[in-house]
């Protein structure tokens, strides 16, 4: 007898969302503990974690600690930004993908990671830049700092052949998301790297993630003139 593939967080979400529509679960009602839908559907406690995020931030549940999940009791609609795979969204809109590893190091974290990941304490990291391409013409300039602590595996990595992006998706689930768009003017270095001119406009998407409240990653993806977000509700 073979063995049913294991739920994605998607499919985890979509159960649970399906069962906030149907009525199973009404406005206040708490929902079972990650641990125990895990064990029902036979899935990572870490899966349910994200699917209840996604839930959350989608509005229709609140999540407390020590206070448990409950169904919103005015659920509330807002737009979602899942994380997306660069190479995937660069093909869904019709381009090659391309990609380009610049660097990757092992160093210190500087302040403004710390500050990022909400730690006090100096530690090393993995620091991965890379150039994402589409058509052969740069697409997002991808400057981005991962913690080994949570991702060990990151030292055996080159990210020479699959982005880091990619396999932080594939491999590295998460239970809280903080994200931040901002504008700034092209320097030399990334208006060379992103062929537009210096002191040029660009829109900088940083995404900071953790699980269970230690830090997984941080990037700023810097995106050419012209780049346009999808999103879902």
């Amino acid at each position: 007898m073979t063995t049913p593939p294991r739920l994605s967080w998607r499919d985890v979400r979509d159960r649970i969302h399906d069962q906030i529509l149907t009525g199973q679960y009404g406005p206040g009602d708490r929902l079972p503990r990650d641990a125990d839908i895990a064990e029902d559907l036979n899935c990572a406690r870490s899966t349910v974690q994200r699917a209840m995020q996604d839930l959350s931030d989608s509005g229709l549940v609140e999540r407390r600690r020590k206070g448990g999940t409950r169904v919103r009791p005015d659920p509330v609609t807002r737009a979602t930004l899942d994380i997306p795979i660069t190479r995937r969204e660069v093909e869904q809109r019709g381009g090659r993908y391309g990609y380009h590893l610049i660097r990757r190091r092992e160093a210190n974290a500087p302040r403004a990671v710390l500050s990022a990941f909400e730690l006090d304490t100096p530690r090393p990291m993995v620091r991965v830049e890379a150039l994402h391409l589409s058509d052969s013409r740069p697409y997002i300039l991808e400057d981005r700092w991962i913690c080994p602590r949570t991702s060990p595996e990151i030292r055996d990595l080159d990210f020479t052949e699959q982005s880091a992006n990619e396999w932080l998706v594939h491999n590295k689930p998460y239970t809280r998301l903080d994200l931040r768009f901002y504008a700034i003017s092209a320097n030399e270095e990334i208006a060379g790297l992103l062929e537009t001119p210096v002191g040029a406009a660009l829109m900088v998407i940083e995404r900071t993630t953790w699980i269970d409240g230690a830090p997984i990653t941080t990037v700023k993806a810097i995106t050419r003139p012209g780049y346009q977000i999808q999103t879902g509700s």
